[in-house]
């Protein structure tokens, strides 16, 4: 199983270079960072110091969207960046939720994104792509040129799409039951579009805090540090909920039930600890979702999303304990795992 990280870019953008350096080191094998341009910095300029000053490292967002970009923009920032450093890029792409709803739009449809997926694909690889009626290819990408797209998806029809079109599937939550079931419903779409369903990689992104115990005040503190991300995830969970009902027998009533003490979202505090939007989060969902403890926790959650087909894990590293949280992994997580 792959260990990646996941990191915000906000600045100074030295830091999370320097944090990205340290992960390569400890053996992590991808270094991903949000993408929404009002509430942090670009991240495209940041990959390239990221690559120049790593030497294995995959990098890209975890997600981008088809919205905030034109998709030949999107397909010529990978290119570039893959023509300079040797295809060490992937490209994590979604609807869209805080990059859009900061800037007052609603995320692109399923249809949008898929169309957005094959042209920035197809361009970034060097082969020709219709986008807005417009037939182009980008002239200068070398031929072996090669950019995975993996998708983020939650709901039936995006879970589909994922199995039908993507290289790669990535889960935002780390719950054990949901993570089967999605992985069923991608690999199933895969089988009926006429792809190898293990083809299509897994990935599964989620907050993880190494404890030095399982003491209650030790597991009291991480949950608190994690809290945020079922606030984040409750954002997808409320569009399933208002698109198919809270009881539609569609998504999983383990997913939606949380969700019923949520009163709105103030994306200012977006992916951070100590978000006052998410109180409603119960501590058995940060337990679900996340990965806190002792490194044998870890280990032991890591063993069952191994078990389901998961292919790499993305380490969500926004509390106040991001090295120590990178340390851990490549001291007493990484080399235990593989």
């Amino acid at each position: 199983m792959d260990i990646g990280l996941v990191l915000q870019t906000d600045p100074p953008a030295r830091l999370l270079v320097e944090r990205m350096q340290r992960a390569e080191q400890a053996g992590f094998t991808h270094g991903w960072t949000f993408d929404s341009a009002v509430l942090w910095q670009e991240p495209f300029v940041i990959y390239s110091q990221i690559l120049a000053q790593t030497s294995t490292l995959t990098v890209g967002p975890m997600v981008t969207n088809p919205a905030t970009r034109t998709w030949e923009v999107t397909a010529s920032l990978f290119a570039t960046l893959n023509d300079m450093f040797g295809n060490r890029t992937i490209c994590g792409i979604g609807r869209g939720d805080s990059a859009q709803r900061v800037a007052g739009r609603r995320p692109a449809t399923l249809d949008r994104l898929s169309a957005a997926m094959h042209a920035v694909k197809e361009l970034a690889e060097g082969r020709e792509a219709e986008i807005d009626g417009t037939t182009m290819q980008i002239p200068w990408v070398r031929p072996g040129a090669r950019l995975p797209v993996w998708m983020g998806a939650y709901g039936p029809k995006a879970l589909a799409l994922a199995g039908r079109q993507a290289d790669g599937f990535i889960l935002q939550l780390a719950d054990p039951f949901l993570t089967e079931w999605m992985v069923k419903a991608v690999r199933s779409a895969a089988a009926d579009a006429g792809r190898d369903p293990d083809s299509v990689t897994v990935c599964v992104a989620a907050p993880a805090y190494v404890t030095a115990d399982d003491s209650p005040a030790a597991l009291a503190h991480a949950r608190e540090q994690c809290r945020w991300f079922g606030g984040m995830v409750g954002n997808h969970v409320a569009d399933l909920v208002s698109r198919y009902g809270e009881h539609s027998g569609l998504v999983p009533e383990a997913l939606t039930d949380y969700i019923k003490g949520r009163e709105g979202y103030d994306y200012s505090h977006h992916g951070r600890a100590g978000n006052p939007d998410t109180t409603f989060v119960p501590d058995e969902i940060v337990d679900r979702f996340c990965l806190i403890g002792p490194p044998e926790a870890h280990l032991a959650k890591l063993a069952q999303l191994r078990a389901l087909g998961v292919d790499q894990f993305a380490v969500y590293a926004m509390h106040d304990a991001i090295e120590p949280t990178i340390d851990a992994y490549g001291a007493e997580i990484i080399p235990r795992l593989n």
